[in-house]
């Protein structure tokens, strides 16, 4: 069963990206808050990353946890997609033409409102590629 971290302060939506990803055979774990994702991360690393942009103490935390992620020998091939209202908020227009190895190290943007059938079939894909990438983390529960 693929493994989903959501990384996102707005608990409507990540409620409602849970049942519909685990409805879609996903495990899925949540968290409403940036500053321990990346102790999540390492001790119990996903096969997908989904992650917001803007949390109430910093307007690009998402941003700087992707770098971050990237950073890490364990979890540099991690699947991340970013989702998030940021151009609602900053019309900067950014989106999938931004992704790039330093400035925005994902796989994936999506913009909220987002449609649930388009996230579960971009989340579906990521694991996938993750699963064929090679990524494969030990786990002790193998």
């Amino acid at each position: 069963m693929p493994r989903v971290l959501i990384v996102d302060d707005d608990t409507d939506f990540t409620e409602a990206a849970r049942r519909v990803l685990q409805s879609d055979g996903h495990d899925v774990r949540v968290l409403t808050f940036v500053e321990k994702a990346m102790d999540a991360l390492q001790a119990d690393p996903p096969d997908c990353l989904v992650l917001d942009v803007m949390f109430p103490e910093d307007a690009t935390a998402g941003f700087d946890l992707a770098r971050e992620v990237r950073k890490r020998d364990e979890l540099s091939r991690l699947p991340i997609l970013i989702l998030t209202a940021v151009n609602t908020r900053f019309p900067l227009g950014f989106g999938p033409k931004d992704i790039d190895n330093h400035w925005l190290p994902v796989q994936d943007f999506l913009e909220k409102p987002v449609d649930f059938d388009v996230l579960k079939e971009r989340v579906r894909r990521l694991c996938e590629e993750g699963k064929k990438a090679g990524r494969g983390y030990p786990r002790e529960s193998l």
